[in-house]
């Protein structure tokens, strides 16, 4: 249970003892006349949600809490600050963006591993993460496939960084964006293509190269015309 459920409850049963011990005022410390037909019930007869109402009106004259100890849904987004920023990688935005809420991602192992090797994998690379200073929980989903989910999003690109490089690494994917693991089939298929590409280009320009050339020597005047 978190702390903060803890407090809320161990509030709801010291807001119960006052009214059993003494005349608690309740509905913003009116009298009697006045308070809703909901407080006027018998401690006993309360539900879920008269303990809720209770709750709130024991809250009401308190101080807002700090940003930080707002539920996450209810923090403002970061401030982004494009001064310092390179812009050029479009990574940059999306850990400023993460920074300080929850992020998961999927993390896939390769070679069809057992149960037991795909706990032991996962589990290296979360203590190689955390001993990096980069903290995320481990789930495991099915036979391959693990969630490490990170309290501060801005650290899964980081891990990311580190994970790619692993040898059983196949695929890690943030945001809907797969990343590859440079020894997995993927990564190699994309490697092999990109030479194919570049060989490809390469031909296609010496053969432009080599058809100019005709064509100049083709024009050229030869001495008896001059």
């Amino acid at each position: 249970m978190s702390h903060k459920k803890m407090d809320r409850n161990l509030s709801v049963l010291i807001v119960i003892i006052l009214i059993f011990w003494g005349d608690f005022v309740i509905a913003k410390k009116s009298d009697k006349k006045e308070k809703p037909s909901w407080a006027k019930k018998d401690i006993r007869d309360y539900n879920d949600a008269d303990l809720e109402r209770l709750f709130d009106q024991w809250e009401e004259d308190e101080e807002p809490l700090e940003e930080d100890e707002l539920p996450e849904h209810l923090r403002p987004s970061p401030k982004i600050d494009l001064s310092n920023l390179d812009t050029s990688n479009p990574e940059n935005l999306l850990k400023i963006s993460k920074k300080g809420r929850t992020l998961m991602t999927f993390v896939s192992v390769s070679g069809n591993p057992s149960q037991e090797e795909l706990e032991e994998i996962t589990k290296l690379w979360q203590t190689s993460l955390m001993n990096n200073h980069i903290n995320a929980e481990r789930f495991l989903i099915d036979d391959h496939r693990a969630i490490f989910m990170f309290k501060d999003g801005s650290q899964a690109w980081d891990a990311k960084d580190y994970l790619v490089n692993q040898e059983r690494l196949d695929e890690i994917t943030i945001e809907n964006k797969p990343y590859y693991g440079k020894y997995s089939r993927k990564a190699k298929e994309e490697t092999n293509n990109k030479s194919s590409d570049a060989s490809k280009s390469s031909k296609e320009a010496n053969s432009r190269e080599k058809s100019t050339s005709i064509n100049v020597e083709t024009k050229k005047p030869n001495s008896d015309e001059l």
